[in-house]
């Protein structure tokens, strides 16, 4: 989490300020808010999740799903992993932009693709999963970040 510190030198009160970021769909009808940081931020290099993203790779941020809001239409569809695990993609059903999903196997969290922040200084992520995978020209950079293949 981050902290904004206020007080007094004289031992005055501390408040912590919890950050809310807002991801949404491109034509803003459906949108998430999200409050604090996220428990997880991984990419994923698998060939379901360049197909969901529409891109080399997806990013993803976990929530905890107290600490989201749901705003607008959702639609979803179920899909079946590489592994045979279960994911419940919601989009937006005016303009198709996949904004979030949940995954059974973890019914406390609600990941949000990170693109839908539209947020540049979004934190780096934490795991980069399914390397095998990876297109020979991508790189994910940054310290401190598990690989699996």
């Amino acid at each position: 989490m981050r902290v904004l510190r206020l007080g007094l030198p004289s031992g005055g009160v501390e408040r912590v300020a919890r950050v809310t970021r807002r991801a949404t769909c491109q034509c803003g009808q459906l949108a998430i808010e999200c409050e604090g940081d996220p428990v997880r931020i991984s990419v994923c290099h698998c060939l379901d999740c360049q197909r969901r993203s529409g891109s080399s790779f997806a990013a993803q941020a976990r929530f905890l799903i107290e600490r989201v809001t749901i705003t607008g239409e959702a639609r979803h569809w179920t899909r079946f992993g590489d592994e045979g695990g279960q994911g419940d993609m919601y989009f937006c059903p005016t303009c198709g932009s996949n904004v979030f999903y949940k995954l059974p196997a973890q019914p406390d969290l609600v990941a949000v693709a990170v693109g839908a922040f539209a947020d540049p200084t979004f934190p780096q992520p934490d795991y980069s999963v399914y390397e095998g995978r990876k297109h020979a020209w991508v790189e994910i950079v940054g310290e401190g970040i598990d690989r699996y293949d």
